[in-house]
């Protein structure tokens, strides 16, 4: 099961990051054909993306396919998980993230030496505060995340009757309308990572890949949008357990 379950959250988030980040891409890199596309673009683009991964992590492995350690996290919590299966998906998710976006930066190789802005290349791979502002940018990840993992339990869960559990299938569309409400709603303040490898992941890759013309990673705010989801996810799971007495 484990393996599995490694590899299917390794594909789902590696192609979360390659739809996701490539769609930051296409509006950010100098003369890219979406450039200028906008946040609506953006939005969406992530909310495919979800769509995309959450298929190819079922279909290769895992039936979880949580592609985020902050929603791992919350069901370990509740005890949705075992806690070795938890870290078998988070390290995928981790290795899926960083491939992902390795691709992203050969699809947009030429790209990269023709845009300028140092900031917007590392915008291709990890989020940035609009206005830094330490305890308030990590308030809202925690929201963010927090929204994010207790309606996915919400969708799932259906209440005590089980009722409103969705149809096989609709899943991954009601996540992704999800993560896109989110981006529209949250995401102006930080970017929406929302989620510790999608953020992590690609930083990381950032600051290994040759990129041309490339700044720094900022790496004195990367802890904010891993430790943010992660405790947004644990609220969230928290919150249920009051709820449901589990």
């Amino acid at each position: 099961m484990a393996p599995s379950q490694f590899l299917g959250e390794v594909l789902g988030t590696m192609t979360l990051i390659l739809l996701g980040n490539g769609v930051v891409a296409n509006v950010l890199l100098t003369r890219s054909k979406g450039f200028g596309g906008g946040w609506i673009v953006i939005t969406a683009g992530w909310a495919f993306a979800v769509m995309s991964g959450v298929f190819v992590a079922q279909a290769t492995g895992s039936n979880n396919a949580d592609l985020n350690p902050a929603v791992t996290v919350a069901k370990i919590v509740i005890g949705g998980t075992t806690f070795n299966d938890g870290l078998v998906r988070i390290l995928g998710e981790f290795v899926g993230a960083f491939l992902g976006a390795v691709l992203v930066w050969l699809a947009y190789l030429p790209h990269w030496g023709a845009t300028d802005d140092k900031g917007l290349k590392l915008a291709c791979h990890s989020t940035a505060p609009a206005i830094r502002n330490t305890t308030q940018n990590l308030i809202t990840e925690i929201i963010g995340t927090f929204a994010l993992v207790f309606v996915i339990f919400s969708i799932f869960s259906g209440g005590p009757t089980a009722q409103g559990v969705p149809t096989t299938g609709v899943g991954p569309f009601l996540v992704a309308a999800l993560v896109w409400g989110i981006g529209l709603s949250l995401g102006g303040p930080t970017g929406y990572a929302i989620n510790p490898a999608r953020d992590l992941g690609p930083r990381i890759a950032h600051a290994l890949l040759p990129i041309a013309g490339k700044g720094g990673s900022e790496w004195g705010y990367s802890w904010i949008p891993v430790v943010g989801p992660l405790i947004g996810g644990t609220l969230a799971a928290l919150l249920k357990m009051a709820i449901t007495g589990m």
